[in-house]
């Protein structure tokens, strides 16, 4: 059953207008009035519902039920990631949603090779709005993941956080399954770094704030894989797989 991100009021027994992109996509993949779909806004659970009516740019559906529904992982990690190259950051995104990231902050380090400001930022941002979306509908989470403004690593070590902050290096000696065996499921927020990895002065100063030093195991990972493997580590140790 295809499934849609509606960011609109729902009740059962109305008809709504999809959003431009949702009929076009019915439009695109030729569905039929009649069609059973399932709509979420955001607010949590998912309405079944039927489509209405299409044309080429507008369409509507009939709201049938609603299904309380949730997925989400019963503690928030928060993926900091600093910028990799190309469409890197479009994957990292994707595999993070689906895993149950609950936010993603972009940060700006001093090895990334890709440098964002102004207009060319807010295009990526929105950009990666949609893979959150698209990611969201995919996996059957009917809450979006928060993306963050891209903020700088200083900026972004320098304020307090109410959880534990965990920076991923090679140069740690406790690995992360060790350490989160021992702690009960909790908000985290994890540090990933660029290609290359964060400067041994990046490093030292987020030590210095607080963050916990951890590996992710004896072989060092791409900036793309690090992050989604520490994710699943903890969703094997602390539930959500």
């Amino acid at each position: 059953m295809p499934r849609f991100y509606c960011p609109q009021p729902m009740a059962v027994g109305e008809i709504i207008t999809l959003p431009d992109p949702v009929a076009h996509h019915a439009w695109v993949v030729r569905l039929l009035p009649g069609a059973a779909l399932t709509l979420f806004n955001g607010d949590g659970g998912e309405y079944l519902a039927e489509l209405a009516e299409l044309e080429k740019k507008r369409a509507s559906a009939r709201i049938l039920a609603f299904v309380p529904r949730e997925c989400e992982l019963a503690y928030e990690i928060t993926l900091a990631q600093a910028l990799p190259e190309a469409a890197k950051m479009d994957w990292i995104i994707e595999k993070a949603v689906e895993m149950g990231v609950a936010a993603i902050m972009p940060l700006a380090a001093q090895r990334c090779v890709v440098r964002l400001s102004g207009e060319r930022a807010e295009k990526r941002a929105a950009h990666w709005q949609a893979v959150i979306v698209a990611a969201c509908e995919q996996s059957g989470r009917n809450r979006l993941a928060q993306l963050h403004p891209l903020d700088n690593f200083h900026a972004c070590i320098g304020r307090s956080e109410p959880h534990p902050r965990i920076l991923l290096t090679p140069r740690a000696s406790q690995p992360l399954p060790h350490w989160a065996r021992g702690q009960m499921p909790q908000a985290v927020t994890l540090l990933i770094g660029p290609e290359g990895g964060y400067t041994e002065q990046e490093e030292d100063a987020a030590l210095a704030q607080g963050a916990i030093a951890l590996s992710i195991g004896p072989r060092v990972l791409r900036t793309e894989t690090a992050g989604i493997a520490a994710v699943a580590a903890l969703n094997a140790l602390w539930g959500g797989m």
